[in-house]
């Protein structure tokens, strides 16, 4: 605007009278009416239906309570509960916060949005692999005895390395990557369903490709591998093809492509502890102290078995973390997964005659680390919907008060309505489980205390489900009643069912396998939905599989079903979803119908996995589609601007990006204006704004990154730019990171002086 077209004291058609700010027009996303679905392994499904009323209770969501009032405070409309309220927010999910003076040293470890606390970090299945994931696997590395001349195979391009699962596979394999390419840290993931005969280098700058196996509908011809070997020479590249340990599949490439595939064998135990110990634990005195602790010749004992490197690193943590006086020789065997496969049909055995015992050992197995008063509830519930399936006889004949002439033969089953069958730690004795210590878990609102329920061996959980499951024909379809109608009311129950049903995707296999997952993800009940969706991240796990699972989640994300598109949504969030990037973002775009009706459903969650996929280590990629789909169409436009006030609680990208002025520089500032600007979004855009601001105040970075945009705001004033300011100058606190540039900008509207005059700010930024 100019001073001729904007008088001095009167605003523009659109704009704002100084001193007073604009009232939201319709709904947004962030900000106003409905609620927001927090990100991350806490979330939960949104609920079915239209846009509901800002006070409207949803049954069943208390969790999302909390971000709803943060949505209120970032907007801090007229209206709102807390309108007039000048307060920090600080939003730091598993965030240590410290307020007072630090004397020493401070370690802060973030865990992804994914793995939620204690899991494991999510591995790139397709796309960029993080450097922390890389260092990682350099981290406490034994070089095993074949390492060289694997290296000497890489040098010509393309390596294929096979073996069982646990033998450090996809470690030797970053290692090789990193060591070839000379410490490279472009490093990129590529899934098994990849077309190398199609397949092209792409992305500039990624010097090594890791492949998770291949299949058989993609076979590899010599011509294919000579191609593949002159892209990836003229891209500078190689690339590690990590495969099972199939005999067949290695000899015919040996044969036909005149290859020599490399064999993963690990180092030898001690080799493997001893490096990763010494990188866990520097301080030689305490590695002393604490190997001191064991029984003599304990360790070697342990270690004299054959142990998979995956076990050794449950070994290390197991002499790390028991208390003061160190684990005895039983508690450190019982805490190790080894031996879990082959104790899984002994523990079935002596539990046949036994159906309290049975439905236990499946509850713990599906709900291990879960409070003991849910799995004692759900092992309940599996007896009840077994009606006498767990029994491991029949009665004769003749109900229960009949008098024959004769007695019975067979030993009547056991009463299942009488209360008092078992005590909670006898079951826990029979099926070789333990209940924890207490702990203190957080919910969106309060916190709770739980008695965790976990197997003395590790994964001894997994193993007995996938020995019944293969072995005893009639029970998947009894646990598949069960876990289908597992209790909407408790959203923790969905993920490890999910994981559960996933991993039996891969036991049954066949052109089946994904059915019972199918009917989940087009559920009318959110619970369902979102079990279907960690089931799918959890089937993709399979090499074999997840060709599959990608075909079934881009074919639903076009479908006209409103839960099958919520369904890959809330997917796009979970490990599948944030170790394949650019997947995710694909089908997060195809699913997006807009705003109206149930779509309003699959709004929020579309959003909230783009807010996941920001955090967890893909922000450049996330906001270059959001800036392409903002010009692409109406709805694209819709969903990038309703995204942006969330992808701002985490500004770290942000302030790089407006500091080191580049190409994304000029797309912020671009979607930000767009944002202040549009009357759905202006409200949540400003509220997520101020509230960066007043953080930034106390960082001078922080601040400066705030000005440059702030500065920029400035030059091109509409009645978005002038309510931001407007709120800016109504400040509580004089400090307010860009405060002085927006006071600035409103004299000179009020002036008439056009803000293009060249003139300066007193901290010297051209006006």
């Amino acid at each position: 605007m100019s001073g001729a077209e904007l008088p001095p004291g009167e605003p523009a058609s659109g704009g704002l009278p100084p001193g007073e700010s604009r009232s939201a027009g319709p709904s947004g996303p962030e900000g106003q009416p409905g609620p927001a679905v927090p990100s991350g392994p806490a979330d939960s499904s949104a609920p079915a239906g239209p846009a509901a009323p800002e006070a409207e209770h949803h049954p069943g969501y208390d969790e999302f309570d909390d971000l709803d009032d943060l949505d209120e405070v970032l907007a801090d409309r007229p209206g709102s509960r807390y309108a007039g309220a000048r307060r920090i927010v600080i939003h730091a999910p598993y965030g240590n916060i410290n307020t007072g003076s630090v004397r020493g040293g401070q370690r802060v470890e973030n865990i992804g949005a994914a793995a939620g606390p204690g899991g494991r970090p999510v591995e790139a299945h397709e796309g960029p692999i993080s450097a922390l994931e890389i260092l990682a696997a350099q981290s406490g590395f034994a070089e095993p005895a074949w390492f060289s001349a694997a290296l000497s195979e890489l040098a010509t391009g393309v390596l294929f390395l096979f073996g069982e699962p646990g033998t450090g596979r996809r470690t030797a394999a970053l290692n090789l990557l990193s060591r070839r390419t000379g410490g490279s840290m472009g490093l990129r993931a590529l899934d098994s369903d990849v077309d190398l005969s199609t397949w092209r280098p792409t992305h500039t700058g990624t010097r090594g490709y890791l492949v998770h196996g291949l299949l058989p509908h993609h076979p590899l011809g010599p011509a294919v591998l000579a191609n593949l070997r002159r892209l990836l020479g003229d891209a500078d590249a190689c690339m590690v093809i990590v495969l099972p340990d199939d005999p067949e599949l290695v000899r015919g490439l040996a044969r036909d492509l005149h290859v020599s595939p490399v064999r993963c064998v690990p180092p030898p135990p001690r080799a493997v502890f001893d490096a990763l110990f010494t990188t866990a634990v520097p301080d030689r005195a305490e590695r002393a102290r604490l190997l001191g602790r064991l029984e003599p010749g304990l360790l070697d004992d342990v270690l004299a078995a054959e142990l998979v490197p995956a076990q050794v690193v449950e070994l290390v943590a197991a002499v790390r973390e028991e208390g003061e006086d160190g684990p005895d020789a039983a508690g450190l065997r019982d805490r190790l997964s080894f031996g879990a496969e082959e104790a899984a049909p002994d523990l079935v055995k002596g539990l046949r005659e036994d159906p309290d015992g049975l439905a236990f050992l499946l509850a713990t197995c599906v709900f291990e680390g879960l409070d003991h008063r849910i799995v004692q509830e759900e092992a309940e519930r599996l007896l009840a919907v077994a009606d006498g399936r767990l029994d491991s006889v029949l009665r004769d004949g003749g109900a229960d008060g009949d008098q024959g002439p004769a007695p019975r033969r067979d030993t009547p089953r056991p009463n299942p309505r009488f209360v008092f069958r078992r005590s909670l730690d006898e079951l826990m004795r029979k099926v070789g489980a333990r209940s924890g210590p207490r702990e203190i878990r957080t919910g969106s609102r309060y916190g709770y205390a739980v008695e965790p329920v976990r197997f003395t061996r590790h994964r001894q959980g997994e193993a007995v489900l996938k020995h019944v499951w293969r072995q005893y024909g009639q029970l998947p379809g009894l646990l598949t009643d069960w876990l289908n109608a597992v209790s909407g009311r408790e959203p923790e129950l969905a993920e490890p069912v999910g994981r559960v049903m996933g991993m039996a995707a891969g036991w049954g296999g066949g052109r089946r396998a994904l059915r019972h997952i199918r009917e989940l993800a087009d559920s009318e009940r959110p619970t369902s939905r979102t079990i279907a969706a960690h089931a799918l991240g959890m089937a993709a796990e399979d090499p074999v599989l997840a060709g599959e699972v990608k075909y079934r989640l881009r074919d639903w994300s076009r479908s006209t079903s409103w839960r099958l598109r919520w369904t890959v949504a809330y997917a796009c969030r979970t490990d599948f979803g944030i170790s394949r990037p650019e997947l995710a973002l694909g089908l997060l775009r195809g699913a997006y119908r807009g705003r109206d009706g149930e779509e309003y459903t699959v709004d929020r969650t579309v959003r909230h996995s783009l807010l996941a996929l920001f955090a967890a280590g893909a922000p450049e990629a996330v906001f270059t589609c959001l800036a392409a789909w903002a010009d692409r169409d109406e709805d694209g436009a819709e969903l990038a601007l309703g995204t942006l006030p969330l992808l701002l609680r985490r500004p770290l990208w942000f302030r790089e990006n407006l500091l080191t002025v580049g190409e994304n520089t000029a797309r912020i500032v671009e979607l930000v204006r767009r944002a202040l600007n549009d009357d759905t979004f202006s409200d949540a855009m400003r509220g997520a704004l101020l509230t960066w601001f007043r953080i930034a105040t106390g960082d001078e970075t922080e601040r400066a990154a705030v000005e440059t945009l702030v500065t920029v705001l400035a030059q091109e004033m509409r009645y978005g730019e002038l309510g931001l300011f407007v709120e800016m100058d109504r400040e509580g606190s004089a400090d307010l990171a860009g405060r002085h540039i927006a006071r600035y900008a409103l004299d000179d509207w009020r002036n008439g002086v056009s803000p293009r005059s060249g003139s300066s700010y007193p901290d010297g930024r051209t006006r």
